[in-house]
């Protein structure tokens, strides 16, 4: 049996998403939480994998379960007949983690027909929080936004992001990884100021390379300071090389907000092409 959890982390304490030995990462604390609930070495496979310090409200992962984790976790309706085993699953591992944790599921089900985690998604959002001189320092949000100094401009950082948008080659913005494309869709990049004066970036793609989500942050912040234009940028990435005045910014600010997936009889399909674009890089 697929399941599909939904999760959520603060990733302050976090070595990242995926398992490590001797760190404690996302990924491990969850299938620590899960083996105690129903047994054996649950794996998880999930949407994005997210850097050391980067946080989630919308994360998407899934997890195959053998017969007898199955079985032990269908045991439950017995001792509890009005509950549906499966939705229950995430109450349990919330019990494991605990009222306080820094990370949680929010919902667990049974993953429709050839649901999968990663290769099925159609795309990823992420936000990214800056604060500036404007804004002032909020200590209650600082685990989860970027402080930089001077006022920044944002209309002129909306039009800088915008005119990246579309099929490119984002090699500048990415760091390199062998035999991994950095060929990627901008679906959706602006920024705008909430209601306590506080820069948020809206980013929204197929998919993202190492680091591009803080790169191209970075090279919006050299707009806003007036450093560069918005010309430039698009320049930086058409030259496919990463320049000095493009700073990757801290992973504090940024949060995976949201994955997006076909119609349930597209998953299958939308899996499949995926795993052979993959396996073309």
């Amino acid at each position: 049996m697929r399941i599909r959890l939904d999760i959520a982390y603060d990733g302050t304490h976090f070595r990242g998403w995926a398992r490590q030995p001797a760190h404690r990462t996302v990924q491990g604390e969850i299938e620590d939480a899960l083996a105690r609930v129903i047994g054996g070495t649950p794996r998880l496979v999930v949407a994005g994998r997210t850097d050391a310090g980067v946080h989630a409200s919308g994360q998407v992962a899934h997890v195959d379960l053998d017969a007898a984790q199955t079985e032990r976790m269908l045991s439950r309706r017995a001792r509890a007949p009005h509950a549906d085993p499966v939705e229950a699953l995430a109450a349990r591992v919330r019990g494991v983690l605990g009222a306080y944790a820094d990370v949680t599921v929010h919902a667990s089900r049974v993953a429709p027909e050839g649901f999968d985690a990663r290769f099925s998604a159609v795309w990823r959002r992420y936000a990214y929080r800056l604060t500036d001189a404007r804004a002032g320092y909020d200590p209650l949000e600082r685990l989860r936004t970027t402080t930089v100094r001077g006022e920044l401009d944002v209309e002129a950082m909306d039009e800088a992001a915008r005119s990246l948008i579309g099929l490119h080659d984002f090699a500048a913005y990415c760091k390199p990884r062998d035999e991994a494309t950095t060929i990627r869709t901008l679906l959706e990049f602006d920024w705008h100021r909430d209601t306590a004066g506080v820069l948020v970036a809206n980013v929204k793609a197929d998919a993202f390379c190492h680091s591009m989500v803080r790169a191209l942050v970075g090279g919006c912040v050299a707009v806003g300071e007036g450093r560069l234009t918005a010309g430039d940028l698009a320049e930086i990435r058409d030259r496919l090389l990463r320049v000095p005045d493009v700073k990757v910014l801290a992973a504090r600010g940024l949060t995976l907000t949201e994955v997006g997936y076909p119609a349930d009889d597209l998953l299958a399909a939308r899996a499949a092409q995926t795993r052979n674009r993959r396996d073309r890089d």
